[in-house]
């Protein structure tokens, strides 16, 4: 039984060292979602490293969030760069968080700027919805209620809620 046991433990310490995972001693079996987030986060490397953008941008967000993978914002950048590059509007509004947020990279509220107009123009309603916010608080542009309306209109023309109850609270304020 001891041999079994040492089996075991050898093979996931190999299959650990194979995909760059840590294991202790002592943790817990893995739960059935972590197991999932970790096939489906393989899963989707394999089509993003054979140049499939939008598995790109979705390897960025698995970066982003630590989904089946440990959280690194540096890595994520580059899957969303890869992706944005192909013009990947997902990919595009992921390296406009990025630099929004200084998440991966140097904070920039320009370049944020750029890569969310790049989204939007693709009509993709987060991209839409922030912009909205950018303007609406003036960050890195100047602040103009107007404008924000018109991204908020825009997103919750593509089903954006938040778009809509923002261009709702600025319509009430006269905007």
């Amino acid at each position: 039984m001891q041999s079994l046991r040492n089996v075991v433990i050898n093979g996931a310490v190999i299959f650990a060292l194979l995909f760059g995972l840590t294991l202790s001693a002592t943790a817990a079996e893995p739960t059935f979602e972590e197991v999932k987030a970790l096939q489906a986060f393989e899963e989707i490397k394999v089509l993003a490293e054979k140049g499939d953008s939008f598995y790109q941008a979705y390897l960025g967000s698995y970066y982003a969030q630590g989904r089946g993978v440990r959280q690194d914002n540096s890595k994520a950048f580059y899957w969303y760069q890869k992706s944005a590059k192909q013009g990947n509007d997902f990919g595009q509004v992921g390296i406009g968080f990025a630099y929004s947020l200084g998440k991966g990279v140097r904070q920039d509220d320009s370049k944020a700027l750029e890569w969310f107009k790049k989204s939007a123009k693709q009509n993709n309603r987060t991209a839409q919805g922030y912009l909205g916010k950018i303007y609406e608080n003036g960050k890195g542009v100047r602040q103009n209620k107007t404008t924000a309306k018109e991204w908020y209109g825009k997103a919750c023309d593509n089903g954006f809620q938040l778009g809509c109850d923002n261009y709702k609270r600025l319509n009430e304020q006269g905007y």
